[in-house]
Formats: structure tokens, C-alpha cells, sequence
């Protein structure tokens, strides 16, 4: 896959562990993996907008946007990427 900058998307698959799935899929939005201070973080699409060089995963209806910055060191999106303050404890 290519995104718009030109740049060749990461070779290996990014997996969707299954509590992230029920957690998109109970707040029924789309979601973007983009860098923090701290690592990757998943965050909605409300509060982090997607870049049009993103890759997209489609969860069910909703997509999850990654920044291709992070898909080169990702292998899989889980829960220690969403901040604590969505209230998933």
C-alpha cells in the first residue's frame, strides 16, 4: 500500500486485539494511532484528526487511522495504547 506522501507502507500486518475491537465498536467512531511523548496512542478521530498519509484498518464500520510514522514499529493496537481518561478501566 502507498499513502499519498509516496512513502511504502510497513510489509508486516497490524493485528486489532479483541478488547480494542469491542471498544471502538461500543463508541461507534473512528480512531487515529499517532505519536505521544509517551509512545503510541490511540486516540479518537475528534481529538486527533487523520493525516492523508495514514493507513487505515477497518474495525467493523469504523476505521482506525495510522500514522505511518508509528505503522513501522507497530505490530498490534491494544489497550495499554488508550489513555486511561476514555474510561475503559
Amino acid at each position: 500500500m502507498r499513502t499519498e506522501t509516496g512513502d511504502t507502507a510497513p510489509s508486516h500486518e497490524i493485528t486489532v486485539t479483541d478488547d480494542v475491537r469491542a471498544f471502538i465498536k461500543e463508541r461507534n467512531c473512528d480512531f487515529r494511532v499517532c505519536t505521544s511523548c509517551g509512545g503510541p496512542i490511540l486516540l479518537p478521530v475528534t481529538v486527533k484528526p487523520p493525516k492523508s498519509s495514514d493507513m487505515e484498518l477497518y474495525v467493523e464500520d469504523s476505521i482506525i487511522y495510522v500514522s505511518i510514522f508509528q505503522a513501522r514499529y507497530i505490530d498490534r493496537i491494544h489497550m495499554g495504547m488508550i489513555p486511561r481518561f476514555f474510561g475503559y478501566d
